[in-house]
């Protein structure tokens, strides 16, 4: 899943500011917490040059969890 716009920006924002407490990790990848519908999971961001947003991989599991299927327009709440 791709994250652009606004919510990248803030991610961008807390990168440059170094907020978030274990700092940026390999391929400048950042740890946040997301979720979707009712499933929590911790996972990493990576930056996405293409289209200068970020990149959120969602497990399998949350895909089945929440009934996901590719194309399908999700809500994502990601903390830093």
């Amino acid at each position: 899943m791709t994250i652009t716009g606004e919510a990248a920006d803030g991610i961008r924002l807390a990168a440059i500011g170094g907020q978030w407490l274990d700092g940026r990790r390999g391929f400048g990848s950042a740890r946040v917490r997301a979720t979707i519908g009712y499933t929590v999971w911790n996972t990493s961001v990576f930056p996405h040059r293409e289209s200068g947003g970020w990149l959120l991989p969602v497990k399998a599991a949350v895909r089945k969890a929440e009934g996901l299927a590719e194309g399908d327009d999700v809500t994502v709440t990601v903390s830093l």
